[in-house]
């Protein structure tokens, strides 16, 4: 079933043929359409095109607004000030439009899905192998989730990418202590249980750092087994990816926390690529893009300098024959183009690394990987900050573990749902998992309704609110929305189209029109916060109906009961399915 358009885009067309059956001269006219104050939409373009046709403009508006289909879309049209078209929508037209996307059977609520998409891979949730995960991780994992979902919806094919740090020196410094210490990296308990396996890993990496630091043979044969590693030894490899494998363990029940699905296949770390650095940097170098630079190989760029004045190269591969960061970050392009087939590369990477990306990228152009049709994105974001306004660390400065922020979260979460828990008759079982979805939705929401590339302060205080912009409250309209479902007895959603709209129902119903269009831009422009916006703005919209208009009530009419109850159950179901892309939970009862 095609998508049902938007209001505005039915709208958007009728001006523009209007426009050009007017005035022919003016070739192709844009109205420049817009949400009005003063009406539903107010059309800006005419004073452009009688400036370009030296006309008069409100003359140019009337013959516009003759040209304009007879039909049952536009209620009331004025022509205001300098050449503006005020525009007045029919009660009529708002209810058929909702009702029609009510009735799609896959449930995409006026969502288009883009024929012409392509492929994405999103680089995001990149930890790091034998370490705890943060507050700093936080952020690449929350908005490139909520990226995939948002793509996969509006059509793209998405190729998820988890470039976990699982190579380099420390590892050579790991695995000769296992060697020397077999069974080190037992642990005692759950096999699965990811706080253990961190445990260990935590006490495996203190204990070697202790013994590397004070026993200059130890590092010597540290350093030769990081030699062995790069080698492919077979024992090296074994006992290295016994430390992958627990630390896959401690990330998977993170990203349970986090409410996050991360599959294995997804998972391809730095080691990933070992087998193309090579070739990678041949190629560089055959074709001029990479000179040797005081003996390692190097790309310049004219406009990346240092404090001094000279080039800063980015350095594929150093002095002493090792790769860095880039020459992996360049094969991955290499794969995710040529093997992966991908037309557009997301990487939701913090925005202090933007000058890496910046000459990654334009060196995988320069060498033809970031050809004609393939792009490549980096989604930075900002650094969470505490409520003093400086980088968030524990009472000691440490950086705060992500797992400890999470169970805070749903701690306080839970405390909340449970002050309402006996009104509404919510089940200690459900009084948990409610603070669990709260919680997290908390943590999440306050994130991604931030622009990306923003700093944003941490304050769970105000995250689990129950009033202003926090997830909660958007979970909580969900929720009164499914009691007044339940409470409805006999009487059903129905769309009555004949029926006049009161102002709030008109606020809403416009707002529920705009939803495929702000996640048509959502996903274009990757910029979850403008969905998050559009939900909250939403939720107030619904707050404003419910002040205005009571859906059961006995005065009412059936018919007025009926289409009051179906706007609130589309806004249900809006909200429901907004919640869902960012990756947040709406409970049925709250």
């Amino acid at each position: 079933m095609a998508s049902v358009p938007s209001l505005a885009s039915t709208l958007q067309q009728q001006l523009a043929d209007a426009l050009t059956a007017a005035l022919p001269d003016a070739g192709t006219a844009d109205p420049l359409l817009r949400r009005s104050d003063r009406a539903d939409f107010q059309a800006n373009g005419i004073l452009a095109l009688a400036k370009k046709l030296k006309g008069n403009p409100r003359e140019l508006a009337g013959q516009v607004t003759a040209a304009l289909p007879a039909g049952e879309l536009i209620k009331d049209i004025e022509v205001s000030g300098p050449g503006f078209l005020n525009i007045t929508l029919a009660d009529k037209a708002i209810v058929e439009t909702l009702a029609a996307r009510a009735a799609d059977p896959e449930g995409r609520l006026g969502v288009p899905v883009d024929a012409a998409a392509g492929t994405t891979v999103i680089d995001y949730a990149q930890p790091n192998v034998a370490k705890e995960m943060h507050v700093g991780h936080l952020r690449s994992a929350v908005i490139g989730d909520a990226m995939v979902k948002i793509l996969e919806f509006t059509g793209e094919s998405v190729v998820r990418r988890h470039h976990i740090g699982d190579w380099g020196t420390q590892f050579g410094m790991l695995i000769q202590y296992l060697i020397e210490h077999p069974g080190a990296l037992k642990h005692e308990g759950d096999a699965a249980d990811g706080e253990a396996a961190m445990s260990t890993l935590n006490r495996v990496y203190k204990e070697s750092r202790v013994l590397f630091d004070s026993d200059e043979e130890f590092k010597a044969r540290s350093r030769d087994r990081v030699v062995a590693l790069q080698a492919g030894d077979p024992e090296t490899l074994e006992l290295w990816q016994g430390f992958v494998d627990e630390s896959k363990i401690y990330f998977y029940s993170v990203f349970d926390k986090l409410d996050m699905e991360v599959r294995d296949p997804d998972i391809v770390g730095e080691s990933g690529y070992n087998d193309m650095l090579e070739e990678t940097c041949r190629i560089l170098e055959e074709t001029g893009v990479a000179v040797r630079s005081e003996g390692a190989l190097c790309v310049f760029f004219d406009d990346v300098k240092g404090p001094d004045g000279n080039q800063v190269p980015l350095i594929v591969k150093k002095t002493n024959g090792g790769y860095g960061y880039a020459a992996t970050d360049l094969s991955a392009i290499r794969n995710r183009v040529q093997d992966l087939k991908a037309d557009t590369l997301l990487y939701v990477v913090d925005a202090r690394q933007s000058l890496h990306f910046k000459m990654v990228f334009e060196t995988a152009r320069r060498a033809g990987w970031l050809g004609d049709g393939v792009k490549a994105v980096q989604l930075a974001f900002g650094t969470v900050l505490g409520k003093d306004g400086k980088p968030f660390k524990t009472r000691e400065g440490e950086t705060v573990r992500l797992e400890d922020l999470l169970d805070e979260a749903v701690e306080r979460a839970t405390a909340v749902v449970r002050e309402k828990a006996e009104k509404v008759g919510l089940s200690e079982e459900e009084i948990v998992e409610n603070g669990r979805y709260v919680g997290v939705g908390a943590v999440k929401y306050a994130d991604l309704s931030t622009s990306a590339v923003r700093d944003y302060k941490f304050d769970l205080d105000q995250m689990v609110s129950l009033h202003g912009d926090t997830s909660v409250y958007l979970q909580y309209a969900y929720a009164r929305i499914r009691s007044i479902l339940r409470k409805a007895g006999d009487a059903v959603p129905a769309a009555h189209p004949e029926l006049a709209l009161a102002p709030a129902e008109r606020a809403l119903g416009l707002h529920l029109d705009q939803f495929g269009e702000v996640l048509s831009e959502v996903a274009s422009g990757y910029e979850p916060h403008k969905l998050a916006a559009y939900l909250y703005q939403l939720a107030s919209h619904l707050t404003t109906f419910y002040d205005q208009c009571q859906v059961l009530s006995p005065d009412n009419a059936p018919e007025v009961v009926e289409n009051r109850l179906f706007l609130v159950e589309l806004t249900a179901r809006t909200l429901h399915q907004g919640m869902a892309l960012l990756g947040i939970r709406t409970p049925e009862r709250l």
